[in-house]
């Protein structure tokens, strides 16, 4: 069913203040919550339900904790326990009185996330930009000089080794065998183990014939295991759709070379892949590969993808330009990027390579110095957001995750805005300086 509408009632209740009457108006949540248009997001989500069955939970709601979630660093479970204890929390995301209960169960936002999807995610994105304009965080000329770099969002995954995704795989071949009483003709769960612990300790030693003989012999393990699982469900059709992903899970393990692409490094997360950016103190990162666009002039991030296939950088330029303009409203007349996008093609937007000497103006010399930039931008958003480490599920999961990172990042640059302008209207900086429209719908 369509979800609930929080309409304020005028009727006053006896025994409780109304959140707006008992808080400070000055607070960065509580103007940040006229600055958003929440309306847009009933109109677009809404759609996403059914007319009938058990109403929905709120639309305000749900985009209120990503919101929080995001600029915070915070998981499902940390925003919804703020939520309860924090006044400001639950006037940004629409309450009306102040509430002791938890608002939703945290699952509730994971099933949330896949049901608005990609597209969903970028509304979220894209409805930051008229919030930042009205806040002067980013000025609307700085909407068409655009700053473009890739970087690595990493996935929970531990760090992919032959041995353990062999154990591994063995020790949830055996479990889902058990589970349907198919029985084995031997398991491996005493010397599965063993041969792992040897692994570590040949490494730790530098033995590593040794340890290449105990990784052969968890090899043999899997392999044993695997075969034997696909003799016994031969005949029995029903089980063979509940023991195909696994078994091709396995059979990836078994056939893939050291040289080969396309690697499977990890057994709940197939998608990861393993890419190298060059830095010295990590030479490959396990994840998916992301692009990133901010302004050139307020590092307002106007545009994020996560791209699987670990595609060339060049290549993926016009995406990440589409994109932009998509999310802006605005044409991209000029974009920055680092040399390893050379070869881009683009032709319809003036591209500038870092390091380009001939046919450059003085302006185009002084916006190029700003290209790197957008390197502290990526690094904030792997620190105080989520980018650092993605928990999401799937490809759906990396794809949402890099979305809701820039919008996260542009709240956050939005709140430090609004509570700069309140500290400069308490000293007596005048309105025109600050911009009299944003501080008087503000204090009125």
């Amino acid at each position: 069913m369509q979800p609930k509408k929080q309409i304020t009632s005028p009727q006053l209740e006896m025994f409780r203040n109304r959140l707006e009457n008992i808080l400070n108006r000055q607070h960065e949540l509580y103007r940040l919550s006229g600055l958003i248009r929440w309306k847009m997001f009933e109109q677009e989500f809404g759609k996403l339900y059914a007319e009938d069955g058990r109403p929905g939970t709120p639309i305000r709601l749900m985009v209120g904790l990503t919101y929080l979630g995001h600029a915070y660093q915070l998981s499902d479970e940390e925003v919804v326990r703020r939520w309860v204890e924090n006044p400001y929390c639950q006037y940004f995301c629409g309450e009306e009185y102040f509430r002791h209960q938890l608002p939703i169960d945290p699952s509730s936002l994971s099933r949330w996330r896949r049901r608005i999807g990609e597209q969903g995610a970028e509304l979220i994105l894209k409805l930051t930009v008229p919030a930042g304009l009205k806040t002067k965080a980013v000025q609307p000329s700085s909407l068409e000089r655009i700053i473009f770099d890739t970087t690595v969002q990493e996935k929970a995954v531990a760090f992919p080794t032959d041995s353990g995704l062999y154990n591994r795989s063995r020790v949830r071949l055996v479990k889902l065998a058990l589970t349907y009483g198919i029985g084995l003709r031997q398991t491996y769960s005493r010397l599965g183990p063993r041969a792992l612990l040897k692994v570590g300790r040949y490494l730790h030693a530098r033995q590593r014939k040794r340890a290449g003989r105990e990784i052969k012999r968890l090899k043999t393990f899997l392999g044993r295991v695997y075969r034997d699982i696909q003799r016994k469900i031969e005949d029995r059709l029903e089980l063979k759709s509940i023991f195909f992903p696994e078994l091709a899970l396995a059979e990836r393990l078994l056939t893939q070379e050291r040289q080969d692409k396309n690697k499977l490094y990890s057994l709940h997360a197939p998608e990861v892949e393993c890419i190298s950016k060059g830095k010295a103190h990590k030479k490959y990162e396990f994840g998916v590969k992301v692009s990133v666009a901010t302004t050139n002039r307020d590092n307002f991030v106007v545009g994020m993808f996560a791209e699987h296939g670990n595609p060339y950088d060049g290549h993926a330029l016009a995406k990440a330009i589409e994109q932009v303009q998509r999310v802006t409203g605005r044409i991209v007349q000029r974009s920055f990027v680092d040399r390893g996008y050379r070869g881009h093609g683009i032709k319809d937007t003036e591209v500038l390579i870092s390091g380009r000497k001939r046919g450059m103006t003085p302006q185009m010399e002084k916006e190029l110095k700003r290209r790197s930039a957008i390197e502290p931008v990526i690094g904030h958003m792997k620190t105080d957001g989520k980018l650092g480490r993605n928990y999401l599920m799937s490809d759906l999961g990396d794809k949402i995750n890099a979305l809701l990172c820039g919008a996260g990042h542009n709240i956050r640059i939005i709140l430090k805005k609004v509570e700069g302008d309140v500290a400069l209207f308490w000293a007596g900086v005048p309105w025109p300086e600050i911009g009299s429209a944003y501080i008087e719908a503000a204090f009125l």
